[in-house]
């Protein structure tokens, strides 16, 4: 399993994805989850994904052909695209195209061929976006109702967002949302995974402001998360009591 995280509010755009794949109890391996393009002062692009593996895999490899090819040749890329939106529909077609290829093998042998990504950025010119691509290679956007979307195991990390975050929320905050969103899921469930990935694109920069791995025992992840926890606790008891009949 996997949890990936990517929020866009009005300062700009926060991705942060685990690293573990669980085939079983005794197939436990990591893979990074989340991938990164950027031309400095022209456009920043990250991608996260969950789901069958080998699909998500062919995904980014087919996406980097095209950028190789892109170089010598007259190919569209997701580096040339003139839009974010045609950004994620270059995606979702790399994405339609494998599960075509493979989904019904796959299904054959029992085994489930669906995926997800989430896919957000800027270009020069243009406004920061964050698209989720489904298996069938069509899409949805983040909108200032919804500013957030989660894949993968996402039921324990959701509460958080739905409580602090809007399109209002400074960047410094989605950071840090995100991190407790995360905290709350590698708490809860087994199948989701140190390290961790985290990019962050500031609205109108066209580049990374945080773009880093997360080990075990980073000491401002742990801050963050030791933070929340005596929060909550002091937080608890501080709740009026239930009055009895």
């Amino acid at each position: 399993m996997t949890y990936c995280v990517g929020i866009k509010i009005s300062d700009g755009l926060v991705f942060l994805s685990d690293t573990r794949t669980n085939a079983g109890v005794d197939n436990i391996a990591r893979f990074r989850k989340m991938f990164t393009w950027s031309i400095r002062g022209k456009r920043a692009i990250a991608i996260m994904a969950s789901g069958n593996l080998s699909i998500t895999q062919g995904v980014i490899t087919r996406l980097n052909q095209d950028i190789q090819r892109s170089q010598t040749d007259d190919v569209e890329c997701i580096l040339n695209a003139d839009t974010m939106f045609r950004v994620a529909q270059l995606v979702g077609k790399k994405m339609k195209g494998i599960q075509q290829s493979h989904s019904e093998d796959l299904e054959a042998h029992g085994e489930a061929s669906s995926a997800t990504l989430i896919v957000g950025g800027q270009r020069l010119g243009g406004r920061h976006r964050l698209f989720q691509i489904y298996s069938a290679g069509n899409f949805i956007e983040a909108t200032p109702d919804t500013p957030y979307f989660q894949i993968g195991e996402h039921k324990y990390g959701k509460p958080i967002l739905d409580r602090v975050l809007t399109i209002n929320t400074p960047l410094k905050d989605a950071i840090k949302a995100a991190m407790v969103s995360m905290d709350s899921t590698l708490r809860s469930n087994l199948s989701v995974g140190m390290p961790l990935d985290i990019a962050a694109v500031r609205g109108d920069t066209l580049a990374f402001t945080h773009h880093r791995r997360i080990d075990v025992d980073d000491s401002n992840f742990l801050n963050i998360t030791n933070s929340w926890s005596l929060a909550l606790r002091d937080a608890f008891q501080t709740l009026p009591e239930l009055k009895g009949n």
